[in-house]
């Protein structure tokens, strides 16, 4: 193992903590997961800022165990920012996930994520092969 695959693991272990019930719902696992200058475009369109986040994510109910991640991989983009792509599946929708991360103060911080839906596959029959 390379010392970029070695972050890279790193940081997916961190995105995928990111995706569990615990760090959702608590504002003091995502205050320490999410970078100071962080936002987020959501699925939805939806502009995030890390103040809101930090607000109405604890809140939001119910949540699932761990929301289901496919096919996640990741690439140093820089000594301190790596970027991940991944597919989630939450509440019967598919999203195509990038995540950048940033080590500031020795610690790796989720300073962007977008998601943006995956359109549902055409039923059989209706004019593709």
């Amino acid at each position: 193992m390379t010392p970029d695959d070695a972050v890279v693991a790193e940081v997916i272990a961190l995105e995928r903590a990111l995706l569990t019930r615990e760090a959702r719902s608590s504002a003091t696992a995502l205050d320490a997961l999410l970078d100071p200058e962080f936002t987020e475009t959501g699925a939805s369109g939806r502009l995030w800022t890390r103040a809101e986040i930090l607000a109405e994510m604890p809140a939001s109910s119910p949540r699932p165990d761990r929301i289901a991640d496919h096919a996640m991989a990741g690439r140093r983009l820089a000594a301190d920012v790596v970027m991940l792509t991944f597919e989630t599946e939450h509440q019967g929708r598919r999203a195509r996930r990038v995540s950048l991360w940033r080590r500031s103060s020795g610690r790796w911080r989720l300073l962007y994520h977008q998601g943006t839906l995956v359109p549902p596959a055409p039923a059989p029959g209706n004019g593709r092969p």
